[in-house]
């Protein structure tokens, strides 16, 4: 469980569950790995190899590896609303 604060000045967390900040990315590769998996049960997907954040606010995403975020993309002004 962890929290940090968003570029905006968002708190964002992943304590409750379900929330709508955590993301499940995986690229097609992985998927279709798990796809192979013959993967029955929700829980027995994997997590994917990477956390990816979303702020309900500005919409920023927050890319981390090792507990850390790495990686953080905004919307460009000709698409923000």
């Amino acid at each position: 469980m962890a929290s940090i604060i968003c570029k905006c000045g968002t708190r964002l967390t992943n304590v409750e569950a379900p929330n709508n900040i955590e993301l499940w990315v995986y690229t097609d590769f992985e998927w279709d790995k798990l796809l192979e998996q013959d993967v029955v049960n929700t829980w027995e997907i994997p997590s994917p190899n990477r956390d990816v954040w979303r702020c309900p606010v500005c919409e920023r995403i927050y890319v981390f590896e090792k507990d850390k975020p790495v990686k953080v993309y905004s919307l460009e002004d000709e698409f923000a609303e």
